[in-house]
């Protein structure tokens, strides 16, 4: 047999080899990525070991080839990322993989996958600066949507200590780069998850259109439909960050569970889960009890109410509201607001108390009023140190009134609230809330690449 012969031969062995191991690597993964459409919940906590058990196996298989002297040099590139590939399948940083995956882009710099996979490494190694160039590296290759949607997460990190009109761009060019990344494969739901998040930091830092938390919400349900992402307690975790902020609280709550059975280990949405469960608790007390106050107390409260305290909301006097002008408003008890906008009316009422709430958003509160009516009253974006206190009269023009009532294990409450966005149309003690009492609501963080 020729030389020319044998190398036919080693190369078709090493081709088989490479094949098979990249197919050994597409099981291991389906089996961690699919792990819930074939397992029950309750093995949440044996997931990663099982698939590290797995993986174990299959590392043994890539460490018995000697890469110099078993694969050709042509080959070289494709066997160390795929080696890289099989140790990066942990959730922790694995050294061996960053250093089999930089051998790898340095034989072969047009692998955008190699470039990818290194991307990944560094970033759960904390080196955010190297990811960025990993998956930039990729991108100057082919436009794909891993590199998209991975610079779409690390652009809105780096817009933390930025300027607000330059964190604007960052959160803006994030969401383009999501969207591309979506367009590439509208079936991947986890580009998907990618741009509902943009768009939830978009809402929250850019500008507070109801439009933006929509499209928010359709990238989370297109998400779950693709049985990789939906298998993600991310999806869930920031999906219930949007719904909480929305106020439907028991959505919410269901999102930050489910977070919590698919990663029991995971504390973000245990602390959400539980925060949410002691506000609902507290707010559906604070209300039931009339902030604990007796009857004679709150008698007095109300009937020292005085109707100048209306204010610039006063009967005769005319507004604006939204697209709607010369608006009049007449005085409505809180026993008769209906549910949704009550367009025309405005109510009064005497504050029994209020919540504490570690986030401090909303700022919540319970008013009484000549009915003995209580409800809780929500103010978003109203600056941290303000607020109303007990005995304050306050004032809110075309109340929005929500009843919230679920029983389950999760939480059990039945109360009114009355929501307000802007703390500027508040009147409290008749006096407008002032410009220098309104700041952005901000989300705490979303969480991905988990």
């Amino acid at each position: 047999m020729s030389v020319d012969s044998d190398e036919k031969v080693e190369l078709e062995n090493v081709t088989e080899i490479i094949d098979r191991l990249t197919h050994e690597l597409r099981e291991l993964y389906e089996f961690r990525d699919l792990f819930f459409e074939n397992h029950p919940l309750e093995l949440a906590t044996e997931k990663n070991k099982l698939v590290e058990e797995k993986k174990k196996l299959l590392v043994e298989k890539f460490e018995a080839i000697d890469v110099d002297t078993q694969i050709p040099f042509s080959m070289r590139a494709q066997f160390l990322y795929l080696k890289g590939r099989c140790y990066n399948i942990s959730p922790v940083y694995d050294s061996k993989a960053s250093q089999c995956l930089s051998k790898s882009v340095k034989l072969n710099p047009s692998l955008g996958a190699a470039w990818n996979e290194l991307g990944e490494c560094y970033w759960k190694n904390m080196n955010v600066k190297d990811a960025k160039a990993s998956f930039e590296g990729a991108l100057k290759h082919e436009r794909n949507r891993l590199s998209l949607r991975c610079l779409s997460i690390i652009l809105r990190q780096e817009s933390g200590n930025r300027k607000r009109n330059e964190a604007t761009a960052l959160f803006l060019n994030s969401v383009e780069m999501a969207k591309e990344a979506v367009a590439q494969d509208i079936k991947d739901g986890t580009s998907w998850m990618v741009l509902g998040n943009a768009y939830l930091c978009q809402f929250f830092t850019v500008a507070q259109d109801p439009a933006t938390l929509k499209l928010c919400m359709s990238a989370y349900k297109q998400a779950w439909l693709d049985p990789i992402a939906r298998g993600q307690p991310d999806l869930y975790y920031n999906k219930g960050i949007a719904l909480k902020y929305e106020e439907i609280y028991n959505e919410a709550l269901q999102n930050f569970d489910h977070a919590c059975r698919l990663d029991p280990l995971w504390e973000p949405p245990q602390l959400e889960r539980t925060k949410l469960a002691n506000y609902l608790k507290d707010t559906n007390e604070l209300v039931r009890t009339r902030g604990k106050l007796k009857t004679k107390r709150l008698t007095q409260l109300v009937q020292s109410m005085d109707k100048k305290m209306l204010g610039a909301y006063s009967p005769g006097t005319f507004h604006t509201f939204g697209s709607r002008r010369d608006v009049t408003l007449e005085l409505c008890k809180l026993d008769n607001l209906v549910e949704g906008v009550n367009e025309g009316k405005v109510v009064l009422g005497r504050v029994v108390g209020s919540i504490h709430n570690e986030n401090a958003v909303p700022f919540t509160f319970a008013i009484v009023d000549e009915s003995l009516t209580c409800v809780c009253v929500t103010v978003y974006n109203w600056a941290d140190g303000r607020g109303a206190i007990i005995g304050d009269c306050v004032t809110i023009p075309e109340p929005y009134m929500t009843t919230h009532k679920h029983e389950s294990d999760l939480a059990t409450y039945n109360f009114n609230s009355l929501r307000l966005n802007n703390p500027m149309l508040l009147l409290v003690n008749g006096k407008r809330v002032g410009r220098n009492q309104f700041a952005c609501t901000r989300v705490t963080s979303t969480y991905e690449l988990h």
